[in-house]
């Protein structure tokens, strides 16, 4: 009567395999979520910027963009990985009034990502012409991963016309290079 099974050398065999194929799947798997994560991040405050200005364009007043960690009141400091809002900003002051409209609000980043602002800039002010008013220009927004490796660093370039560029580290955009 001959036994059913494996022998040794078919379980060695395919224990080799599998090794050689996780090998190759997990760093394309961290790379993937890395790339979700940074562009998702990004892309948050790059479309709320977006919808700020096309908000203030359309109503014809003053639409703010502040650094918020509760999500009611603007924090003055220019970790923007706290999370900010999106605020219908009447008065130009750049603070949220009780009386002003929240129109969205994001939290703060669940990652140990930084999301830090060039010249301490906590607020991004869009006047009804759509101009970002009170930044200096070429500010920076940088994105860092926990590693602070290059390859995964964005800036948010905002100028004074109100366009936001999303450039790379070592790119230069609006007289700042991203680091």
């Amino acid at each position: 009567m001959r036994a059913h099974g494996f022998t040794l050398v078919e379980v060695v065999i395919t224990m080799a395999v599998a090794a050689i194929l996780l090998s190759i799947a997990v760093p394309s798997f961290r790379y993937v979520t890395n790339s979700n994560r940074i562009a998702g991040e990004s892309n948050g405050l790059v479309g709320d910027l977006q919808f700020a200005r096309a908000e203030a364009i359309k109503e014809g007043r003053t639409v703010t963009v502040c650094v918020s960690t509760d999500g009611n009141t603007c924090a003055n400091a220019a970790t923007w990985q706290s999370g900010w809002i999106v605020f219908s900003d009447p008065t130009n002051v750049g603070v949220h009034d009780p009386s002003e409209t929240i129109f969205r609000m994001q939290k703060t980043f669940s990652s140990t990502d930084t999301y830090v602002a060039s010249n301490n800039v906590s607020s991004i002010t869009f006047n009804r012409d759509g101009y970002a008013v009170g930044i200096p220009n070429g500010t920076l927004i940088t994105l860092h991963d926990a590693s602070d490796t290059s390859a995964w660093t964005r800036c948010l370039s905002v100028n004074l016309s109100g366009e936001m560029t999303t450039i790379v580290a070592g790119i230069t955009a609006n007289g700042a290079t991203c680091t």
